[in-house]
């Protein structure tokens, strides 16, 4: 395939970029210790930490991991944590020591958790307190020797620290009774680990980083190895990107994704450190109207998130009344970004929704919007810098402008294969090149388009029906606030289509939407079911669940 998007980068945005502009990540995250020393880096309920304060956090954190647990280069360490002060330092500080981060959803159930213990073969973990019950259960089935507990306001400081985890124990009971042999405090940790002597390791583009798991909503769960290189890489691509937009020391980005997502872990914590920016990490975003008092209080330049929270956020009173005046760009990504909510956000904020493509296996940036974009096109974007795309056929073949095929990439942020699994790394990668799984095509400009997940297809009568392009139609009805299409099996058809929508507006029926949909879809794509739910199953980060509303179907 021609590169023929070269042609529409912005100016001064890098066909290429320099992989090995950085030995390693650690190279990446102490020189901002060094050049931001004073500045605030990571923010989270009312209590701020500089990037001094980080350095010293995560060098003591790495000491005790070297010194008292006795861990060495390579060795797993789980980070089973939502947004708190803690979870940067848990992470970078594994980082430190030369050892590989495992991230782990907070939420899993026990026999999620088993999996992805056992398939990392790890052994020690550090996890919130409130998810200690879960662990508990899996102990007995895992190679589990070091336990590391913390508490949510372990790091407020002071009397807060104490109200804090009293009102979570004790008022809002948010933990259960648990019991876990020989566990050790973070904030012991910390004191402990500021005794003995850290060991910076010797470490290269070749060294794992993280043990990063897809999402686990196709199949089982699998852990993809993101190299030192593949990171610094993919840093170096956002840079590429986002360097024209981003100033010095003066950002402050909304990091309401869980840092254990490769999504905010790259796109947030890593590059606005990168920038000597400031993280503001929101601990749970479900919680719409704290969320927006969070956002009132902070003269915010950045926000990512998937369609589902920029969608809440439209929806939660009180939102449309911040002061947009310092937001200089969102970034919607991890599912599609509907042209509905991309309108509304950009009416309402002044801001442009950039939509962003990328996934766990290439750490995770494939393309991204171009800056100078007026208002949302639909599309993905353009290849990051340095990386290479092509649209393959059925045959094998390269798809020409406008047609579908799979979408592959080829780039040094593509991961090094999965975990222990040669078998399912060769099936998804030849010669560099990895099959995403994902139906796209491109147009004469350049710009790649999603079309769906090969995987979610509905077949009716033959032809090809994507839940995307059924969705977007559905979400244009003012009445409508989310929504999710399936496929259904029908005797005939093969396929029928079926939506699962929730009502904005309470008066809201059946022949509404179908009325809707039937003057923006041919036939066979209008719903022939529609189930109306109070809410939709959503993965911790806010992609809707398909496969869990098809086989309730």
């Amino acid at each position: 395939m021609d590169k023929i998007w070269l042609n529409r980068y912005p100016e001064g945005m890098p066909e290429e970029i320099d992989p090995n502009h950085y030995d390693s990540l650690l190279e990446v995250f102490e020189r901002s210790f060094s050049d931001y020393a004073d500045l605030p880096a990571f923010s989270n309920m009312g209590k701020q930490l500089t990037y001094k304060e980080i350095d010293k956090a995560t060098k003591q954190f790495a000491s005790y991991l070297q010194n008292d647990l006795g861990l060495v280069k390579g060795d797993k360490v789980a980070v089973m944590m939502p947004n708190l002060l803690q979870t940067p330092i848990a992470i970078l500080g594994t980082l430190r020591a030369g050892c590989v981060v495992v991230n782990v959803n907070p939420l899993y159930t026990v026999r999620e958790l088993v999996h992805q213990l056992n398939d990392s073969e790890t052994q020690s973990i550090i996890l919130l307190q409130n998810f200690a019950n879960t662990l508990e259960q899996a102990l007995p089935q895992t190679n589990i020797k070091n336990i590391v507990l913390t508490e949510v306001g372990d790091l407020c400081g002071g009397v807060k620290k104490y109200v804090v985890n009293f009102v979570v124990k004790h008022v809002k009971k948010m933990v259960k009774p648990f019991n876990l042999p020989n566990t050790i405090a973070f904030n012991d940790v910390l004191s402990q680990g500021n005794i003995s002597q850290y060991r910076k390791p010797n470490l290269t583009h070749e060294d794992f980083a993280f043990l990063q798991y897809t999402g686990g909503t196709t199949g089982v769960s699998k852990g993809a190895i993101l190299t030192h290189g593949n990171m610094v890489a993919n840093l170096e691509q956002v840079s590429g990107c986002l360097d024209k937009i981003l100033v010095r020391g003066k950002e402050i980005v909304v990091t309401a994704l869980p840092l254990y997502h490769i999504f905010a872990l790259t796109a947030n914590c890593l590059t606005f450190m990168k920038y000597g920016g400031l993280n503001l990490l929101i601990t749970n975003p479900r919680d719409m109207k704290a969320f927006v008092k969070d956002l009132s209080n902070n003269k915010f330049t950045a926000i990512t998130g998937v369609n589902t929270l920029f969608n809440g956020l439209l929806n939660t009173p009180g939102f449309s009344d911040l002061d947009f005046s310092a937001l200089k760009f969102s970034l919607g990504g991890g599912m599609a970004v509907q042209r509905p909510v991309a309108e509304r956000w950009q009416k309402m904020t002044k801001s442009k929704l950039m939509e962003g493509y990328g996934l766990t296996e290439c750490a995770p940036l494939v393309t991204i919007s171009p800056y100078d974009l007026e208002s949302y096109n639909g599309s993905i974007g353009l290849p990051a810098p340095s990386t290479l795309l092509r649209i393959v056929g059925d045959n094998g073949q390269d798809m020409p402008v406008g047609e579908s095929g799979e979408l592959w990439v080829k780039g040094p942020q593509v991961m090094k294969g999965y975990y222990n699994r040669d078998d399912e790394t060769a099936e998804c990668m030849t010669d560099g090149w990895f099959a995403t799984g994902d139906v796209a095509k491109y147009d004469e400009q350049g710009f790649f388009f999603i079309v769906d997940r090969k995987k979610d297809m509905i077949i009716v009568s033959g032809f090809n029906v994507f839940p995307n392009e059924i969705e977007e139609v559905v979400a244009m009805h003012e009445g409508i606030l989310e929504v999710a299409a399936v496929g259904v099996p029908h005797d005939v058809c093969g396929e029928q289509v079926k939506i699962f929508v929730v009502k904005k507006d309470p008066l809201l029926t059946e022949k509404d939407i179908i009325k809707h949909c039937r003057k923006n879809l041919t036939n066979y794509k209008v719903p022939k079911f529609v189930e109306f739910r109070d809410e939709l199953p959503k993965t911790n980060v806010g992609k809707i669940l398909r496969r869990a509303l098809k086989e309730a179907s």
